[in-house]
């Protein structure tokens, strides 16, 4: 009896060893629906991959509206004059991820204290939310994943324009022909199609870990149809998509066999005008999906051929429907100013070509901002690209760019954000962006966890700081001064 029981304590031991061993971003966890109003703006802090050296990690901070891969994080409604949106936060001890939705009064200049809708019982951030909203103004949250670690959610609201109360939306897809429940996306990107319901630009793992790049579409966000691949180059891709007047436009890298994911490379552009049936490059041939070599009609620019890696920022379209694309390209995956220079690189097709400027540089791969077309000439890229008070780890201090010659040439326009104790990083534009809300970021630190507060910008560059503690219904932003 004895001898069994020191068996079934060591193998309780051993069971216990790798469980502990499970990285916390992969760890199985079934998320909580909360619905409860907050108390506040609490950004989450996250961390990717420690690095033993001075910069402490690969990327860190204050990410509450991250990834570049996941849009919107916001979206303006014209019906209610209300920009609504969604970030990841948290509680005091950054102990979970809180999904939390709230709005923009562009009325009153008053910001909704949020609603925590889902805790989704991990700290990473890579299941941040996405937003949406129907043509009958229903509000639609998609809480995604990372991976196959953690089931993924759909939520609606129980009333147009509300976000005091949500459903969960009992989701299916067709996978081989069957209905099955639509419960794993990770890098999700949503838009709403006028007439036609919603088209989806997502991330599936396969069961080598390859990101495979594909889509999906929806006439109610319930039923989905069948996910189709747009490529699977090598080891996989990252993504980011826009949206305008039907028309979507994707551009993705790839990750060159054998390398892992900190290798990413090249720069490729694929659209679609008719919901997703057929897909072409900049200059209208048809693409066979999936795409599955390196060298094909979607390549904007081969970074490979450089040695360089490519991470992709932003995406919109100008007033003549083309894609205006913002980038940073490397050296390499590690922190610290031996893989400079971090060019960002503004990409957009002109007189029958694919041109390239740089708009300023970085210190950080991971420094994220967004790329704004106002005009046939003017365009305005906003982002962290000012040395922060921690150099080398993402975000930094936030700055206005402009150009006045379709993106030829950049000055710094006005510094946004100075002296900061905190890195600021991953500025986002919202989809239908006005004026008085035209961007929303996070900071924290960059080398250690800390608290993590929320911004917001108008298109002057005005900065207002969102309270981490109220308790009033509709709060009075605070200009940053």
């Amino acid at each position: 009896m004895k001898r069994y029981f020191n068996v079934v304590v060591f193998l309780l031991s051993v069971s216990l060893a790798r469980a502990q061993q499970v990285h916390p971003d992969a760890r199985y966890a079934k998320a909580q629906l909360i619905q409860k109003k907050a108390d506040g703006f609490k950004g989450i802090w996250y961390m990717n991959q420690p690095s033993n050296d001075e910069y402490v990690y690969k990327y860190s901070g204050g990410l509450a509206v991250y990834p570049a891969n996941h849009r919107p994080f916001a979206i303006y409604a014209k019906k209610v004059n209300k920009t609504f949106f969604c970030f990841g936060g948290t509680d005091d001890k950054n102990s979970t991820l809180l999904h939390n939705v709230s709005y923009y009064d562009h009325k009153t200049g008053k910001v909704a204290n949020p609603v925590i809708l889902l805790d989704k019982k991990t700290t990473d951030a890579h299941d941040n939310p996405v937003i949406s909203v129907d043509k009958k103004g229903y509000i639609f949250i998609f809480s995604t994943s990372h991976g196959v670690a953690r089931p993924s959610y759909i939520h609606k609201s129980k009333k147009p324009y509300d976000i005091s109360e949500f459903e969960t939306v009992n989701a299916t897809e067709i996978v081989d022909g069957k209905e099955q429940p639509f419960n794993n996306f990770s890098y999700f990107q949503v838009y709403p199609i006028k007439g036609k319901g919603f088209i989806a630009l997502f991330t599936k793992y396969n069961k080598a870990g390859h990101r495979v790049i594909g889509f999906n579409t929806s006439k109610d966000g319930a039923k989905w149809n069948e996910w189709k691949i747009l490529a699977h180059i090598e080891d996989g891709h990252y993504q980011v998509s826009a949206e305008s007047n039907g028309k979507v436009g994707v551009a993705f890298d790839y990750h060159p066999k054998g390398k892992g994911l900190n290798y990413r490379t090249n720069l490729n552009y694929l659209e679609t005008s008719d919901f997703g049936q057929t897909w072409q490059n900049i200059n209208g041939e048809k693409a066979q999906l999936p795409l599955t070599e390196s060298k094909n009609l979607a390549v904007v620019h081969d970074y490979a051929a450089e040695k360089l890696n490519c991470y992709l920022l932003d995406i919109t379209f100008d007033k003549k429907q083309k894609p205006a694309i913002l980038v940073i390209s490397s050296k390499g995956f590690e922190a610290g100013p031996g893989n400079n220079p971090r060019n960002w690189t503004l990409y957009r097709f002109r007189n029958n070509q694919w041109e390239s400027n740089i708009v300023t540089t970085s210190d950080s791969n991971y420094d994220m901002g967004s790329i704004y077309v106002e005009s046939d000439k003017v365009l305005k890229v906003i982002g962290p690209t000012g040395d922060g008070p921690q150099a080398y780890n993402p975000g930094g201090e936030v700055a206005m760019w402009l150009s006045e010659d379709e993106g030829k040439s950049w000055k710094k326009e006005k510094q946004m954000t100075q002296n900061s104790e905190m890195n600021h990083s991953y500025v986002r534009k919202p989809s239908n962006a006005q004026p008085d809300f035209y961007g929303i970021w996070a900071d924290g630190h960059g080398r250690k966890p800390s608290e993590s507060n929320l911004y917001f910008t108008n298109e002057k560059g005005d900065v207002y700081k969102l309270p981490r503690n109220s308790i009033d219904a509709m709060i009075t932003p605070e200009l940053v001064k």
